[in-house]
């Protein structure tokens, strides 16, 4: 018996090796890859001279490149969507379970793509490529601050267009995001409907509506009223670190539901010793929050923050008409794909899109996201909806 728990034992542990070494050779390495502009035009009419953006991309371009699927990130996202820079990463980028060979977005048939946004969220995080408030004017040799010209939705597609056209691409099999991606997917379908086949939104909104404007002002805020903050020029200074980490807390547990956080802090107690005996102490949750956005703090911008608010605010698709004529333009067939739970951008937005596409006589699917999570549903829960997600990309063209 002893020599059979030996051979078992030995057994086990190959097995497990081999089980590693597979899940090695399968993982997906991905490098980042920059991108330069010498001038970019904003929507607002300002130019930008040297804009530079990270991408990267997962799969192979066939010969007529007509297998592109472009993912457009979140809020505080960057282009890893899916893969490892290397074998050690701690984690795959936010999408790996969708993004990779035979998943949802297979990369044995297409080749999926994904651009840095300008005003990147990360501009300090070194797998990150933006131009925005704190890079270096070339004109001035100083770091641009707030004469950084204000920025869209609508700019970001565009520097992903010329991304794109830079590798002779002409034509999306499918565009998808999630959160500030759907923004920029479904501008994607209006601004450009003969380059988009499908539509994915995640997460989505079709326009900034009141409520919805007021949430994003709440995230600026704590930055503006940080006494370090100095009206942006803080760049030789003290930086605003504590409006930035408070304006994280909000953005973080907004982007949460309480069913997620009440169950990831069963501690919390409301008579906890510490706040109730120092007004200056807080609650362990508090504490919780406040360490998790410090932590993304330190490679983030809160300028670049206030410049993401204010593309979010700005949104309606087509940055034109009103949401009901812009989905006149679109010709691509659209998938919806809100979290049911949702608080930040809740169902009712995604169902407004969907409404109106059925209104202009387009195609359009829908189906909810369910979990714990909320918002974030979108990003960690995405999986539940790989068969639908492969289904859609794998139907014909409507173009």
């Amino acid at each position: 018996m002893r020599h059979f728990c030996i051979w078992l034992g030995k057994f086990v542990l190959l097995a497990l090796c081999l089980i590693q070494l597979c899940w090695a050779q399968d993982t997906l390495l991905v490098n980042k890859q920059q991108f330069t502009l010498d001038d970019f035009v904003t929507f607002g009419g300002k130019t930008i001279k040297q804009v530079k953006v990270g991408w990267e991309s997962y799969g192979k371009l066939n010969e007529d490149k007509s297998n592109v699927i472009l993912i457009t990130h979140f809020f505080s996202g960057n282009s890893h969507a899916a893969g490892k820079y290397s074998q050690d990463d701690a984690k795959p980028g936010y999408w790996d379970s969708i993004i990779g060979p035979d998943k949802a977005i297979d990369t044995n048939h297409y080749f999926v793509i994904s651009v840095d946004s300008l005003v990147n969220l990360g501009v300090h995080d070194p797998h990150v490529i933006t131009t925005g408030p704190a890079s270096i004017n070339p004109e001035t040799g100083k770091p641009y601050g707030l004469t950084f010209p204000v920025v869209t939705i609508r700019d970001f597609v565009n520097v992903q267009k010329a991304v794109l056209e830079s590798l002779g691409i002409s034509k999306l099999h499918a565009v998808m995001g999630a959160s500030m991606g759907s923004m920029q997917a479904l501008e994607w379908a209006t601004a450009y409907p003969d380059w988009v086949a499908r539509m994915i939104s995640v997460i989505g909104v079709g326009q900034a509506d009141a409520w919805t404007t007021l949430t994003l002002e709440q995230w600026a805020m704590p930055i503006r009223l940080d006494k370090h903050w100095n009206h942006g020029d803080y760049y030789q200074r003290q930086i605003p670190v504590d409006g930035l980490t408070a304006s994280l807390m909000m953005i973080t547990q907004q982007a949460m539901h309480p069913d997620y956080i009440n169950a990831a802090n069963p501690q919390h107690w409301p008579l906890e010793a510490a706040p109730l005996n120092d007004i200056n102490q807080s609650h362990q949750v508090v504490n919780w929050l406040k360490n998790a956005a410090q932590a993304r703090a330190n490679i983030m911008d809160a300028n670049h923050l206030l410049y993401l608010v204010r593309a979010n605010q700005l949104f309606i698709a087509g940055h034109h008409d009103k949401l009901e004529e812009a989905m006149k333009r679109v010709k691509a067939k659209s998938l919806l794909l809100p979290s049911h739970n949702d608080l930040l951008l809740m169902p009712y937005m995604a169902k407004q899109v969907h409404q109106a596409l059925l209104a202009a006589g387009k195609s359009s699917q829908y189906a909810e996201i369910n979990g714990p999570m909320g918002h974030l549903n979108g990003v960690v829960g995405i999986a539940q909806h790989s068969s639908t997600i492969a289904a859609f990309l794998a139907a014909k063209d409507s173009l």
